[in-house]
């Protein structure tokens, strides 16, 4: 429908209709195109007002494929390439924009819906949507190709393990290692690269936790949504277009301890809060978790290194903490058809000269589990003989 309507036409109608007071109605837009001298069938009006509400309403042209029930990251690299990933890799989508300004149009609305300003003098933003969508925008031309929109749809309901399983993420074996990870109260990470599903993991895993704990998130931007009856969830919050009012993870942190949490989950570490977190698994706190972007399991040390030491914890009092806090790492990726996969249980080992290594326990491959040379120290942690 779209597609009959001239981008003059449309930008016609909607400088009238911007320069008078009214809702948008299709009387309104056929009013409008009767003033620009264009056709007034009722085709074109409403073409012309499914254009314009798409414009003023949800994420715009966009809205359909956030919508879609599987699409977990919909991206717009300017005004005619959109894609989706429905679990199984990036997707061209069949959905474009007439121009850039449009897409700077749909940015701006969605950036003010939050809150946020976002033009030339502050050209990127990253907020929450009230739907719980995580809104990221760099215009142009700062992004080169066109105004670049980045949307991480949350999932309506939480993954389980089972489904998990059923969907190819880890073997039924490996689901119930997991199960025996959570019931131990072991303290973990959820590692992987952007995309791998941690926060979809984590969640499935803090749903299986005891319905008679307490567990107090907190976040960058809430994300995590376990099928728990006792959740309290912290989220941080930037500071306003003056510069004032932010609220920062580590400060968050802070405040989740006092909150007498069973499990302290920090949804993403990627600042000094790193070192809280440390301190907290460190002081009686067990069985707390949380996500970390790592590349591989083996870099989680040299990870942790650096956001300590980026927040004045110096090196050795770093892996001191890490090797007394952390007791497993479950590492997340992409299997070469583009889907995300469990791919190995590591536990950390710590060296004469004090720094710590982290260890393969268990490697999952599809249909069963490969025992790895830290398989003896998990299996201690766990309190099982296998």
């Amino acid at each position: 429908m779209s597609a009959q309507v001239p981008a003059a036409v449309l930008d016609d109608v909607r400088r009238r209709l911007a320069g008078t007071a009214g809702e948008l109605t299709p009387h309104r837009v056929a009013e409008a195109l009767r003033a620009g001298g264009s056709p007034v069938g009722d085709a074109t009006v409403l073409a012309v007002h499914d254009l314009l509400r798409r414009d003023v309403l949800g994420a715009g042209p966009l809205e359909e494929l956030v919508r879609l029930p599987d699409v977990t990251d919909v991206l717009v690299n300017g005004p005619e390439e959109v894609w989706v990933d429905r679990g199984r890799g990036l997707e061209r989508a069949a959905v474009s924009f007439p121009d850039d300004a449009a897409v700077r149009r749909l940015a701006q609305r969605l950036a003010a819906s939050a809150g946020r300003r976002l033009d030339d003098a502050t050209p990127h933003v990253d907020v929450r949507l009230a739907d719980g969508t995580r809104f990221h925008a760099v215009l142009a031309p700062v992004a080169r190709s066109g105004t670049a929109l980045s949307l991480r749809v949350p999932r309506g309901r939480v993954w389980t393990l089972p489904e998990l399983v059923t969907a190819g993420a880890l073997p039924d074996e490996g689901a119930l290692l997991l199960e025996e990870v959570v019931d131990a109260r072991c303290a973990f990470l959820v590692t992987g690269g952007t995309g791998t599903g941690k926060t979809s993991v984590l969640s499935a895993l803090l749903s299986l936790v005891a319905r008679g704990e307490r567990i107090v998130l907190v976040e960058d931007a809430s994300e995590l949504r376990p099928d728990h009856p006792h959740v309290v969830a912290l989220e941080a919050r930037p500071a306003n277009i003056e510069g004032a009012g932010a609220v920062s993870l580590q400060v968050l942190v802070r405040q989740a301890l006092r909150m007498r949490p069973d499990r302290l989950v920090v949804g993403e570490v990627r600042g000094a809060e790193v070192v809280d977190l440390l301190a907290a698994l460190n002081t009686g706190h067990a069985g707390g978790c949380g996500t970390l972007h790592a590349n591989s399991a083996s870099d989680v040390p040299a990870r942790v290194e650096a956001l300590a030491l980026a927040a004045g914890l110096p090196r050795d009092a770093a892996h001191s903490q890490l090797a007394a806090a952390l007791d497993v790492v479950v590492h997340l990726g992409r299997g070469p058809d583009g889907r995300r996969r469990v791919l190995e249980l590591a536990v950390p080992e710590r060296s004469p000269d004090g720094l710590v290594a982290l260890v393969p326990a268990v490697r999952l491959e599809p249909g069963r589990l490969v025992r790895g040379p830290g398989a003896g120290a998990l299996a201690e942690r766990l309190g099982a003989s296998w």
